[in-house]
């Protein structure tokens, strides 16, 4: 199974997001965070992300989802420190990249396949 990481200045934000694509994944799809900084700031922490891979990768892989900025550059510096190719970051919306991963991963999808869908999430209309 494809695991995700959510990775953001804030805690709260991809806690509560966490909390959605854990139930819509009825719990299969493990959804890991990295939310602001060890002391409980905001802000991004490479430790926090170096973690939360560590905790969601379940051998098939793992999905970066970031939220905006130094978040962003944080996971590159991260993905790029380890240099593998079973970790990738998403350019994708971090909600509807979100869900569109964790639904596709719950069906036992490649990385490629989550990518891919998280990244398909950017032209999702809200509106008719």
């Amino acid at each position: 199974m494809v695991g995700i990481v959510l990775v953001s200045h804030s805690s709260r934000l991809v806690d509560g997001l966490r909390d959605l694509l854990t139930e819509l994944s009825k719990g299969v799809v493990p959804v890991e965070t990295a939310g602001g900084t060890a002391d409980g700031g905001l802000g991004t922490s490479e430790e926090l992300i170096l973690g939360a891979i560590a905790r969601a990768d379940h051998g098939d892989g793992v999905l970066l989802l970031a939220d905006i900025g130094s978040s962003v550059l944080t996971a590159l510096t991260v993905l790029d420190d380890l240099d593998r190719t079973d970790l990738r970051l998403a350019d994708a919306p971090l909600v509807e990249g979100g869900v569109a991963a964790v639904v596709t991963a719950s069906t036992g999808a490649t990385l490629s396949d989550v990518l891919a869908a998280a990244e398909d999430a950017r032209a999702a209309r809200k509106l008719p």
